[in-house]
């Protein structure tokens, strides 16, 4: 794996004088192709080493933001790719498809709400049929609301999509993986900062979070004997579809700008850990562990 240092300075280059973006809304899930500036996910400037060469991967939430740049390194780095979205998602899952095939890679699209316990099993039910096995789940499809003043503010709907989305498809999506898994396979869950340094805004997403990072403890525990690693990476605030979707216009203006690095980062920054935590020749002794991918903010 090379990351070429333009990623950094693209970065750089993208954010205003706050840290964060031009004022901008969209409604939930949000596309890739209305946000100014644009997210860099590595198109042009990932490169792969064969890291993963000859495994397949399943990547939930892998049409856009940090899914469609792991997306883009894994294929890179030899993997074949399935990536599984909301049915409204169609032209960032795509454009996604088109960057996996551009890498000589096989790529899978998998529409459907993940709400649903059934699609859950059956994305990876087709998976495993078109790849002929499973290596890497990186579960990393989630949703938040818009901060609100008051946890009386959050509705039961509400609460239900973020629970659903964040937590129940995540044990849902890796009961039906984990049988297809066999030694030296890994699963990788995207957490986030919000475990650790929590929004009072986002209760119900933070709190999501958090129960991700002990899910992942606990099933590493579980499934050490058996070979198979469970690792998270803990994003901050990254430029994704989520931000300008779920956000008031002038929290995407500041986005970020509170880290220590004083910017938001781009997907195409979290890319990396991704493939280190899949490669099993680099993370082989890695397991339980959290990557924060952060800008400075602390996770622990």
């Amino acid at each position: 794996m090379t990351l070429n240092p333009e990623v950094a300075r693209n970065a750089e280059k993208l954010v205003t004088d706050q840290g964060g973006f031009p004022a901008q809304q969209q409604q939930p899930p949000g596309l890739t192709s209305d946000m100014t500036p644009l997210p860099d996910h590595g198109e042009q400037t990932y490169e792969g080493s064969g890291k993963l060469e000859g495994l397949k991967a399943l990547i939930t939430g892998g049409d856009s933001g940090i899914g469609r740049a792991v997306a883009i390194a894994y294929a890179r780095e030899g993997a074949d790719v399935a990536i599984s979205y909301m049915p409204e998602e169609q032209p960032d899952a795509e454009d996604t498809q088109k960057w996996i095939e551009k890498a000589g890679r096989k790529a899978l699209l998998l529409p459907g709400d993940i709400r649903e316990e059934s699609v859950c099993t059956k994305i990876v039910e087709d998976t495993v049929e078109a790849f002929g096995g499973l290596d890497i789940l990186v579960n990393n499809a989630g949703f938040q609301m818009a901060r609100r003043d008051s946890m009386l503010d959050i509705t039961t709907e509400e609460l239900d999509r973020t629970f659903k989305t964040n937590l129940y498809a995540l044990f849902w999506i890796t009961q039906a993986a984990v049988p297809h898994l066999k030694k030296g396979a890994s699963i990788i869950n995207n957490s986030s900062v919000q475990a650790y340094q929590p929004s009072p805004g986002l209760m119900d997403y933070a709190s999501t979070k958090a129960a991700i990072t002990n899910f992942t403890v606990n099933l590493a525990s579980e499934l050490g004997e058996k070979g198979i690693r469970v690792n998270s990476v803990a994003p901050g605030p990254i430029w994704t579809p989520l931000q300008p979707a779920t956000q008031p216009e002038e929290k995407v203006e500041q986005f970020g700008g509170d880290t220590p690095l004083g910017r938001a980062g781009q997907p195409s920054e979290c890319a990396g850990a991704f493939v280190f935590l899949a490669s099993p020749a680099d993370a082989s002794y890695v397991s339980g562990s959290i990557i924060g991918v952060t800008g400075g903010k602390a996770v622990f």
